[in-house]
This record gives C-alpha cells, structure tokens and sequence, in this order.
C-alpha cells in the first residue's frame, strides 16, 4: 500500500483479518531494519485476533523497502554493517517528522473498510516502540494504547527525550524491556517508570529476564521464543483492554 504523507508516499503493508469488521486500527512500528517477512508475519498474527494492522515504512523518505539487504541478519558482522547504513535514517525521524507522519498513518487507517471507528492502538519494536511512545504523546485522542518492546533510548539527556513528553498521554502504555540492555539500562527504566508515575500515566513497565534487545526478532540471532510468547500475551492483553477484544 502507498499511504500519502505530507511530502510524499510511504510504503506500507495492511493486514486484514477475515471478515466484515469493523475491526479496531493497530498500526506497527518497525525496527530499525525495517519492513521485510518477520514484520509481516508479526502483522498476521495481529490481524488474526480480529484487528487491522498498517505497517508503514519509516524510512519511506530513503526510499521504498527494503532499504538495505537483510539477508546477512544472522551474521553478526553483516548486521553492524548493515546498522551503518541505518544509523542516518534512524537520525533523520525527528520527533515532527513522527508526529506528522502517524497522523497519515492513522488517517489512511481509518478511512479503510472495515475498520472500527474511533482510537486506535500502537505496538512499536526497538526504534519503533521509542517511536510508538512519541507518536501517541503526539497524537493522544487518536491513540489509546502503546506498546513498546525492547525499545532502546526511550530516556536520554536530549531535552526532548521521549520520557519527558509522557505527561501528554491520555492512554495506556506498556512497556517490555530486554534484559541488560545498553540502550535501556536499568537506571534509565527506572527514570522512565518515575516519569510515568508522576505524571499519573496508566502503565505497565516489565523486564524480560534473559531476553536480549530485539527478542521478538526470529530472523535475528537475538530471538528468544519463550521473550516472544510472552510479549504475545501482554499486547494482546493491552489491545484488548483498550481498543476492543478481537476475536479474543
């Protein structure tokens, strides 16, 4: 799918489920490496509890996915190879190019058949879940929920760190962390849990013990199953609460 943005198009994949609906919006944040079959099959497996799901490229301001080759995703080598082809995409979504890009996003959601009206949810991945946070802090009466798994530099010293705009939700949030992970350390989390406290934010903030940063990622030598399954169970639970139960 091509979804019209304020200075373009960005690629995009829309999974449905079967059926009629109206079904509730999710939309899915990528990592950093972007749309490719992984992603997909974490769309279908959304979809098939009864929500539609836009995964939209990102980068779509780079070009159309894939980017890069994500064949050598299993090669450690070949993956910081591949992180130095990234690193200026990552650095160019700035917080106004996120805000202005999930409203597109939410719009060419919404305007699909089927789907319900009113809020929709957000499930991000590394980058993504970072980006999941800012784009419900942007857009807070069209998002009630956001996931973020694994997310790394969701606390920084950037006077417009991601934890500092917390104070915007009006939604749910939730947050699966890696385990010793050096882009979300255990202070950070702990800097990001106060934040949300003292705020008054509804949220649950959890640390997968033993599961590396990008444990959802089977096509990456960070998977870790048991992480996943897991992660499985608290979205759909947060979806549930949220934007409606799905099939579930």
């Amino acid at each position: 799918m091509d979804v019209p943005v304020g200075d373009g198009v960005a690629d995009a994949c829309l999974v449905r489920p079967d059926g009629d609906g109206p079904f509730p919006g999710v939309l899915l944040f990528m990592d950093a490496f972007g749309p490719r079959p992984r992603l997909t099959e974490m769309a279908e497996r959304i979809a098939a509890e009864g929500y539609v799901v836009l995964v939209p490229n990102l980068f779509h301001r780079s070009g159309r996915a894939p980017l890069v080759d994500v064949s050598g995703l299993a090669d450690p080598e070949q993956r910081g190879v591949l992180f130095g082809q990234l690193t200026p995409m990552m650095a160019a979504l700035t917080p106004e190019l996120v805000a202005r890009d999930t409203a597109a996003y939410l719009d060419f959601l919404a305007a699909q058949p089927g789907v319900a009206a009113g809020p929709a949810a957000i499930t991000g991945y590394c980058m993504g879940g970072t980006n999941a946070l800012r784009a419900i802090e942007a857009h807070p009466d069209r998002l009630a929920a956001a996931a973020s798994f694994h997310g790394g530099r969701i606390v920084t010293d950037a006077p417009d760190s991601p934890h500092l705009g917390v104070g915007a939700v009006t939604g749910e949030l939730y947050f699966g962390h890696a385990d010793n992970d050096q882009s979300m350390t255990a202070e950070q989390i702990a800097t990001l849990e106060k934040a949300l406290d003292a705020a008054g934010v509804t949220y649950r903030s959890e640390l997968y013990a033993g599961a590396p940063h990008g444990f959802t990622m089977a096509d990456t030598p960070m998977y870790d199953e048991q992480a996943t399954e897991r992660h499985w169970a608290a979205l759909f639970d947060l979806l549930g609460r949220t934007v409606g139960a799905g099939r579930s």
